[in-house]
Parts: structure tokens; C-alpha cells; sequence
């Protein structure tokens, strides 16, 4: 687990991370909703999908260096959203990602992903 200062005045956020196939395929329906400043980190991702969710979330896509290719904000339950040049995603409690500054271009410290060597 990683924390990211904000210039929001938000919590640190702490980024949980999911690299392999069942954590990644689990998600977060196996972890309780996730608290402000709460994130989860799936690696390799490049669709994530809210189907079984009770709550929307938001869901930041990134590449391989960390930067922000897409922000899909507050995606309900029963959908799925993608980005095919991904790498990985962030998966954070829904009004998150804008909180936190965090837009297509903007790079994200690589400690807060939890890469491994």
C-alpha cells in the first residue's frame, strides 16, 4: 500500500494493489466499499466492469509509466468501461478521481501504484 499527498486538501491516497488473476478478477466485490482515499490498483487492466456492484465508482486507466489516459467518473452499477491502450486502472469510490486531480495527462506517482520491480 502507497499514499499520494493532494492538493485538495484530501486524505493521502492509499492504493491497494490486485496483479494477480483472481485478486484482479474479485476486485472490489470482494473488499468492502472503499473509504475517501481508497483506491484499487489492477494491473494488467484495461476494461473494468461494475456488474454485481451495489455503488458506482470511478475508474482511472493509466500506462505503463503512470499517466492518465482516461477518467470514466462515477460509473454505475451493471456497466463496463475500457481503454485500450491501458495499462492498468485505479478503481476509487465514486467523485474520487476529480478530488484527487486526477485528469488524462496527469502522471501519477509510481510508488501510489504499487508497480513491482
Amino acid at each position: 500500500m502507497s499514499t499520494l499527498p493532494s492538493a485538495f486538501a484530501e486524505p493521502p491516497l492509499k492504493a491497494h494493489s490486485a496483479f494477480g488473476f483472481w485478486a484482479r478478477l474479485a476486485g472490489l466485490l470482494a473488499r468492502p466499499q472503499l473509504h475517501k482515499g481508497e483506491a484499487l490498483h489492477l494491473v494488467p487492466c484495461t476494461a473494468v466492469h461494475t456488474w454485481f456492484m451495489p455503488y458506482p465508482i470511478d475508474v482511472v486507466f493509466i500506462d505503463r509509466m503512470g499517466r492518465v489516459l482516461r477518467v470514466a467518473a462515477e460509473v454505475p452499477p451493471w456497466r463496463a468501461v475500457f481503454c485500450r491502450a491501458a495499462h492498468g486502472a485505479l478503481e476509487l469510490r465514486a467523485g474520487q478521481a476529480s478530488r484527487y486531480g486526477m485528469a488524462p495527462g496527469v502522471t501519477l506517482d509510481r510508488a501510489v501504484l504499487g508497480h513491482r520491480p
